[in-house]
């Protein structure tokens, strides 16, 4: 005789719904999670289905978890219980995005951000069109002409080969071939005054496979600042394992982790006063990775 867990019972029978009632049953979820309490007309405000069909969900909820919720008829609001055991695994980050930006039903669909949980780091984001074209071309491997304004020589036309794009912390970034250098470089995707697509890409050597430093990884080692007298609390900052967090990163973005992080990479760990709270442990790494001169304390 085979026994089938609830849990796999659970995963068959959300396997077996359509992806939006799996997403209006996921918004009930978290609604409860985190907020405590649902009604149908959050439902029906965020997905804009009528009173039947939010009935029907709650109704679908209830038999997936009868004991995660109950109706105040007073108030016509569903309330978390003692009982409630989460359906849907939500990752913290997603969690804080969720709950900070609003959780949204789809990307042409406004968001309602939170009045409780707040981003302090904004980030300027790039002409939608800009963005676009960069897309189009990294998804079909083609190559783009644009105009680009640097800080040192002002601006030029350059042909590109992008692959892939990055926030690093402070802004969205372009990772290409750049024709100019003859080499993979970085562009801040908010100095492009112009971007056209060229067409496919012949030349393996511009491609995404031939980035070596993109392509290669290396193992940053995080401790607590030495200056640092109760080292515990940035252990539990970061999650460390033994007093140390070790992150396996692309030598291309290592650099702008440690510098998004501010940690002190000189020799001796000489940074005092100026908010480093980290220190790398194996500076060594440093002549392999990217634009080292990015990072506290280098030299």
């Amino acid at each position: 005789m085979t026994i089938v867990s609830t849990h796999a019972l659970l995963e068959q029978h959300l396997d077996n719904i359509s992806l939006s009632q799996r997403e209006r049953l996921a918004f009930i979820d978290f609604n409860l999670q985190f907020f405590g309490k649902i009604s149908r007309n959050d439902l029906i405000s965020r997905f804009k289905t009528g009173l039947a069909a939010s009935t029907r969900d709650f109704a679908a909820y209830k038999e997936l978890a009868e004991n995660n919720l109950v109706l105040d008829h007073s108030t016509k609001q569903y309330f978390r219980t003692e009982q409630f055991k989460a359906l849907f695994s939500f990752s913290a980050d997603a969690i804080l995005q969720s709950v900070s930006k609003g959780f949204s039903d789809g990307i042409t669909n406004d968001i309602q951000p939170s009045a409780h949980c707040f981003e302090a780091v904004q980030l300027i984001h790039p002409d939608i069109n800009i963005i676009a074209t960069l897309m189009r071309a990294i998804h079909n491997q083609q190559a783009c002409i644009v105009k680009y304004v640097s800080v040192s020589s002002g601006e030029s036309q350059r042909r590109l080969v992008p692959h892939a794009i990055i926030n690093n912390g402070h802004r969205w970034h372009v990772r290409a071939y750049d024709g100019k250098s003859k080499s993979f470089r970085d562009f801040v995707c908010t100095r492009f005054s112009e971007v056209s697509e060229l067409g496919a890409v012949s030349e393996a050597n511009e491609l995404a496979s031939a980035d070596s430093q993109f392509n290669r990884f290396v193992d940053v080692v995080l401790v607590p600042h030495p200056s640092i007298a109760n080292s515990r609390a940035i252990e539990m900052d970061y999650a460390m394992d033994n007093g140390k967090k070790i992150m396996r990163v692309r030598c291309a973005l290592a650099a702008y982790i440690l510098r998004q992080w501010q940690v002190d990479c000189s020799a001796d760990a000489r940074i005092l006063n100026q908010g480093c709270q980290l220190a790398l442990q194996n500076i060594e790494i440093l002549q392999d990775i990217e634009n080292p001169q990015l990072v506290p304390g280098y030299r």
